[in-house]
C-alpha cells in the first residue's frame, strides 16, 4: 500500500511546534493519525519538562499507545512529524507505526544549525543518523515519506 500524506494531519504538527515554541521549547510538533482520526498530537517539551526523551514524536507514541491501552499501535497509523525523527523517535516507531511522514530532513537540520550559529536560543544538536536507516535495520517494514511540506516546516526553524 503507498500512503498518500494529507496536508491536514503536517498542518496540525506544525501548529503543536509553534505551541511548543511558545512555551519555551524546540518548535516539533509529530501526530499520530489512525483512519483519518487523530490519536493523538503533541509539542517537544524536552526544555518545558526537563526530560531529555520529551521529543514531540515520543509524547505522541506515548498518548496513542495510552488512549488504545496497548504497547503497540495498530499497524494502520500514520506518524507525522515537523522533523525527520532521530534514531531514539525512530526506534519508539517500531511499536508498530506503518507509515511516518516527515517535513524536514536531517541534512536540512545540519544546514539550518550551521546557518543558525551558536548564538541561537536553543542548540539544534541531532545524530546525523537518518530515520530510514534505523528501520533498514529493524525486522519491520516501514513506509518512509520525507520532505511532505519541507517549506512550511523549514519555517519553523525561524519562528
Amino acid at each position: 500500500m503507498r500512503l498518500e500524506p494529507e496536508r491536514e494531519f503536517m498542518e496540525l504538527a506544525i501548529e503543536q511546534a509553534k505551541l511548543a515554541y511558545a512555551q519555551g521549547d524546540y518548535p516539533i510538533g509529530a501526530v499520530i493519525v489512525r483512519g483519518g482520526e487523530v490519536l493523538s498530537a503533541q509539542g517537544n517539551r524536552t526544555i518545558r519538562d526537563q526530560n531529555p526523551v520529551a521529543h514531540a514524536e515520543i509524547l505522541t507514541i506515548v498518548e496513542a499507545t495510552k488512549k488504545l491501552d496497548s504497547r503497540h499501535l495498530p499497524e494502520d497509523c500514520v506518524l507525522y512529524s515537523t522533523h525527520e525523527l532521530c534514531p531514539m523517535c525512530a526506534a519508539a516507531a517500531l511499536a508498530k507505526v506503518k507509515f511516518v511522514v516527515f517535513g524536514v530532513s536531517m541534512a536540512d537540520i545540519r544546514e539550518q544549525r550551521r546557518k543558525i550559529g551558536q548564538g541561537c536560543q536553543l542548540s539544534w544538536r541531532t545524530i546525523d543518523i537518518v530515520c530510514e536507516d534505523v528501520f533498514a535495520n529493524s525486522d519491520q517494514n516501514l513506509e518512509v515519506v520525507g520532505g511532505f511540506m519541507r517549506d512550511e516546516c523549514l519555517e519553523l526553524f525561524r519562528v
